[in-house]
């Protein structure tokens, strides 16, 4: 589903759903904080980006989607497991495979929802390792150019 270079946006009332890509060791090291394939997934609605991860939860207006950018590969240590929060950008990483995924970066820096509840802690960017990355990527352009126009 990569192939079409062409940025639509979805008509109201639908969503567009990118499950995660796990490597092997990520299905296991990510079992004992309920990260599996049944509770993992990008949708991407007419209004809304909501990334699921676990119990882990992050949900932002596409309006604020600011750009997105290739990223990876990454070691199985840094990503293995529960999302990982960059110390130097408070960036937040929801990744299950190392070698590469998609950076979005937002305009306003948003909470992800954590089992306990950190409201204060917000990302400035969320790093996915979904399927169909390319398309997601060209799903959000047009709310990245009309944000910037």
């Amino acid at each position: 589903m990569d192939t079409d270079d062409t940025a639509e946006r979805l008509p109201r009332g639908t969503e567009r759903r990118f499950p995660f890509v796990f490597d092997p060791p990520n299905l296991a090291l990510g079992l004992p904080w309920g990260i599996t394939p049944w509770t993992t997934g990008l949708t991407v609605t007419s209004r809304e980006l909501v990334i699921r991860y676990g119990p882990w939860t992050l949900r932002t207006p596409l309006t604020n989607v600011a750009a997105t950018e290739d990223s990876g590969p990454y070691a199985l240590v840094k990503i293995a497991g529960p999302p990982r929060l960059s110390f130097r950008d408070r960036g937040i990483s929801f990744a299950t495979r190392c070698s590469s995924g998609l950076c979005i970066r937002f305009r306003r820096p948003v909470p992800a929802v954590l089992p306990w509840q950190l409201p204060l802690l917000t990302h400035p960017a969320a790093t996915v390792t979904v399927e169909g990355a390319g398309e997601l990527k060209r799903l959000l352009a047009p709310y990245i150019e009309q944000a910037g126009a």
